[in-house]
């Protein structure tokens, strides 16, 4: 008679995606200062560092040290968690994202916003830099996404459910928090910014859109185009976190622009527009 082998009672392994989560909000935890409790969380897209500026006492733990979190391979991205201080309250700063056209899986690139959201944080600032695809819009304006269209071929919430992570049919009317963009239209206003909705475009990369692309997209309704953020949004909203996006317009797209396009430029505006971000994210955050 064939003797079947004894099953395994081994633990869960700690590789998964679930149990690299809770590694990861145990390791960010021991790190944090005492009792540092954000509410808000920020992610920093290209060239956009000069933000962290606006915080007072700010303490760095590099990706690398975090399960779970990949260290972006791309210029303009430092791969830090920075936590500090504004106005006396606490916020965490992802300076610097990993993206889906390095290679890795959109669950792996919103890992981290998984992890914010374990951590208790209740609100998300998604910011990037994009292309214009309205030749209305300059080089160097901020525009507070309102909607997207994912044209990324690949949605975040594919895969085996979870409990640990919220409903996976989501309803995302209303995913970029109309009050958030509220509060952002007006401090632009205030600070004599320009500031002004869109429709974000998020496209796989990492090549920019052609001019057929472009006529396509704008037709369609989009604004702005990129390569990240409307992931970390789908994902920020399933697990009940309010979101707010906000982009750095860093060259007009394919068909519309002057040249062409380089990532070095893209780098070069996101920098020029950093202050004007600093800016209005500091009157926002406040």
């Amino acid at each position: 008679m064939k003797v079947l082998p004894l099953i395994s009672r081994k633990a869960p392994t700690l590789t998964s995606s679930k149990y690299l989560l809770l590694r990861a909000v145990q390791t960010i935890r021991k790190r944090l200062p005492p009792n540092f409790a954000p509410q808000t969380a920020v992610v920093l897209g290209s060239g956009l560092q000069e933000v962290l500026n606006i915080l007072s006492s700010p303490s760095k733990i590099d990706y690398r040290d975090i399960p779970g979190f990949k260290g972006p391979a791309v210029r303009g991205h430092r791969g830090e968690l920075v936590c500090g201080k504004l106005a006396g309250k606490d916020f965490i700063f992802l300076a610097g994202r990993t993206h889906y056209y390095e290679g890795y899986s959109l669950d792996q690139v919103t890992f981290p916003v998984r992890a914010m959201a374990r951590l208790g944080v209740q609100r998300i600032v998604l910011t990037a830099s994009v292309g214009a695809l309205d030749p209305k819009i300059r080089v160097g304006e901020l525009v507070v996404i309102k909607d997207h269209i994912n044209f990324m071929g690949e949605n975040p919430l594919r895969g085996p459910d979870s409990l640990l992570y919220g409903e996976r049919f989501l309803d995302l009317q209303d995913c970029y928090s109309p009050r958030l963009r509220r509060s952002a239209l007006s401090a632009g206003t205030n600070l004599k910014i320009p500031v002004r909705e869109g429709v974000y475009c998020a496209v796989s990369g990492p090549t920019y859109e052609t001019p057929a692309e472009t006529r396509a997209f704008r037709q369609l309704g989009g604004d702005v185009a990129g390569m990240s953020l409307a992931p970390e949004a789908i994902v920020a909203r399933q697990m009940g976190m309010e979101v707010l996006g906000i982009c750095s317009v860093a060259n007009l797209a394919g068909g519309i622009s002057e040249g062409k396009l380089s990532h070095r430029d893209v780098l070069e505006k996101g920098i020029q527009s950093g202050r004007q971000l600093s800016l209005l994210l500091s009157a926002i955050l406040k």
